[in-house]
């Protein structure tokens, strides 16, 4: 009633399940990673060249040229940006709103100090011409314009500070005083960065 069955067949068909497939041999393995390459292994000389960035400069002459020219760039572009009053731009002396109000503060009106170097031109001119007179009273102008241009300055500087204080109580007004002096010494044209107000501007 019950058949046999045979033992010759059911362990071909055990070992056929347990034994590992012919793909996951080594020579099949290396065959699968090898077969995709199709061409042969670059020179050392060859693989440096191509790890080179297109843009490297081909010898230390032309390196120094595209540095200077960066160089040049980056000041050109931060000397327009402090021109123009941008923060990022202007050195650690000209940032903060209240180095801002002291150069509107100055910038706002005409002053007798910004005229000073314009009459330091003149007084040398009447140095060399030879006429005793004009010698003799250049020294007593001088001195006077030394004393205006120092009243004046002491003036502004402590009008700024008080200002400072007034519109910014938590801003430091350390130097405010001696900037906004210095400021007034100069020309206005030559002024960095340029004055963003007119005579008679409210600042």
């Amino acid at each position: 009633m019950f058949r046999r069955r045979n033992s010759g067949t059911a362990d071909t068909a055990v070992e056929a399940e347990v034994s590992p497939p012919e793909a996951d041999s080594p020579a099949a393995s290396h065959s699968a990673v090898t077969a995709g390459k199709g061409r042969p292994t670059p020179k050392r000389s060859e693989a440096e060249k191509r790890r080179r960035p297109f843009t490297a400069p081909a010898d230390r002459k032309e390196a120094n040229r595209l540095y200077r020219e960066r160089e040049k760039s980056t000041r050109s572009r931060r000397m327009q940006g402090m021109q123009r009053g941008e923060q990022w731009a202007m050195p650690p002396r000209d940032r903060g709103p209240v180095k801002a109000l002291a150069r509107d503060y100055v910038d706002a009106k005409r002053r007798f100090s910004e005229y000073y170097m314009y009459g330091l031109l003149v007084l040398l001119a009447m140095l060399l011409v030879p006429v005793r007179l004009l010698q003799s009273i250049v020294p007593p102008l001088v001195m006077a314009a030394v004393i205006i241009m120092m009243a004046e300055g002491y003036f502004i500087g402590r009008k700024v500070r008080a200002l400072a204080e007034e519109r910014f109580p938590g801003e430091s007004t350390r130097g405010v005083r001696m900037y906004a002096a210095m400021r007034t010494l100069q020309i206005r044209k030559l002024r960095v960065p340029k004055p963003r107000l007119k005579p008679g501007d409210s600042y």
